[in-house]
């Protein structure tokens, strides 16, 4: 039953469109193309932002500095209550879905996927965003040069996602 709804909510949405856009005179193929102009144009001018992002990335795992950042945090996370194991995601979640995805995948398997790390692995990477990707993405397609607030507030919101969802887990699953 329900994965043959799910299955039609699609074509119905098509269909709900295509309805609309005949009853309004609109020319569906041409709105389509101009779309997907549009789309190209979005993809091209963020295209430098997401590049260097991507190095980045790839430079700050394979210098060790993650690690090092890792072992220099640990007596305040042992502090705080949040796992040693945690700190690898929550480092790179702000700037990395997939690196961050990879750490939530070696963690479940490593510790498990119903231990306190994998619960707390799961809820951070729910309850948090990559922050720095999507103001890469979102500032760059619309050239915002300066952030303001945004960084901060995004990093105090990720924060806020590690300690909260660190203590839930305290509270829900000892």
């Amino acid at each position: 039953m329900l994965h043959s709804l799910s299955a039609s909510v699609m074509p119905v949405i098509f269909l709900i469109i295509i309805g609309f856009a005949m009853i309004k005179k609109v020319d569906i193929f041409d709105a389509f193309l101009c779309g997907a102009k549009d789309g190209l144009k979005s993809l091209f001018s963020i295209l430098p932002a997401l590049v260097g992002l991507i190095a980045a990335i790839s430079m700050f795992r394979a210098s060790g500095a993650l690690e090092f950042l890792t072992t220099l945090l640990s007596p305040v996370t042992r502090l705080l209550g949040i796992p040693a194991q945690i700190m690898p995601l929550a480092l790179l979640r702000p700037v990395s879905g997939s690196g961050a995805l990879a750490i939530v995948g070696d963690l479940l398997t490593s510790a498990g996927p119903d231990s306190m790390v994998g619960h707390i692995a799961s809820v951070i990477m729910g309850s948090t965003e990559t922050t720095f990707y999507t103001l890469a993405v979102y500032y760059g397609a619309v050239k915002i040069k300066n952030s303001r607030h945004s960084v901060p507030a995004a990093l105090c919101a990720d924060l806020t996602g590690l300690f909260v969802g660190t203590w839930i887990c305290y509270l829900f699953f000892r």
